[in-house]
């Protein structure tokens, strides 16, 4: 019983506003930006449907994936049904991968209208790498509103040569090449000149036949991607070697997905080192997370905080005000 009050006295804290928002500014932060940052200014309690104005929850889309796949002929257990990964797989199972990409690009590549969070992070000139899990062009085209150059890098998973390569679209280029692990490192990306989107899980191609859409979404997915975190060939070493020195924000993530839990395990020396100096803190926001949500993130060095993604930005002094997300 003390320790759960202990972990609702913390989480129910008030963020060190003033330090996030200096270290933002000075691009001593690296932001996360998980699936609930694109459902701010969601209106509480609505249904999603797919002309819906704002993108759905992971559930949401595994229970849409689910119906159209029969996937309750398998099982009838909503648990089942609401998890992605799961659902995400049975309906590649019955209609196949490029049917899988095709009904992710109908659902995922709808101009939603930027998200707050979105605005204010584009609008950040020191700001170098900002990591997402998520499929959505939020983010890019928020960059692109603001005028400010960016490099695209999206994690492969139905691009050619996959196994071992990142795709990379140059600042002020169309088109994304593929390019070999290896050669990313020779190459290298200069993190002191050119500010970098980094979609670790791929992204949706909003033009529209979406040659370029790539998900990490089922559980076989998952698995490859691990496989690559583990052999470090899943995250480039220069965003490795720009992590050290900074402090991580996570933004709309919930640590009940095993899949962060084994990201955040596997960044592994750069991320432990940094939550282990005292002169580091790392910062996660987080809507009404559970006691063992609260402790997983102690455990690993961040500091959590009880608060939609609005009112934290709120508390930054950000343009606009909401009460969503």
């Amino acid at each position: 019983m003390a320790t759960s009050t202990a972990l609702r006295t913390i989480a129910s804290r008030e963020p060190p506003f003033e330090t996030i928002k200096a270290a933002l500014e000075a691009g001593r932060v690296v932001p996360f930006v998980g699936a609930g940052a694109s459902l701010a200014g969601r209106p509480e309690g609505e249904s999603w449907t797919e002309n819906a104005a704002y993108p759905p929850r992971g559930p949401e889309l595994s229970s849409l994936l689910a119906q159209e796949a029969h996937f309750q002929d398998v099982s009838d257990d909503p648990r089942d049904r609401e998890d992605l990964l799961k659902a995400a797989a049975y309906f590649e199972q019955q209609s196949g991968r490029e049917e899988l990409r095709i009904r992710l690009h109908q659902v995922l590549s709808r101009p939603h209208p930027l998200g707050r969070l979105h605005q204010y992070l584009a609008g950040l000139t020191n700001l170098r790498l900002i990591v997402t899990t998520n499929y959505d062009t939020l983010l890019e085209r928020a960059f692109t509103a603001a005028g400010q150059q960016f490099d695209l890098v999206v994690h492969p998973k139905d691009s050619d040569e996959a196994g071992n390569s990142i795709l990379w679209r140059r600042a002020g280029e169309d088109e994304p090449a593929t390019i070999l692990y290896e050669d990313l490192e020779r190459m290298q990306i200069d993190l002191q000149a050119t500010r970098v989107v980094f979609k670790m899980h791929g992204s949706v191609d909003e033009r529209a036949q979406g040659e370029l859409d790539n998900f990490i979404i089922t559980e076989d997915d998952y698995i490859d991607f691990l496989s690559r975190m583990t052999t470090g060939t899943a995250v480039p070493k220069s965003f490795l070697r720009y992590f050290r020195g900074r402090s991580f924000l996570f933004l709309g993530y919930s640590l009940a997905d095993w899949n962060l839990r084994v990201v955040l395990r596997n960044l592994g020396r750069e991320f432990e080192a940094q939550s282990q100096r005292a002169s580091r803190k790392h910062w996660a926001i987080q809507d009404r997370p559970s006691g063992i949500e609260q402790w997983l993130w102690q455990s690993r060095g961040v500091n959590v905080y009880d608060l939609r993604i609005d009112e934290f930005l709120d508390g930054l002094g950000a343009p606009g005000r909401g009460s969503g997300g």
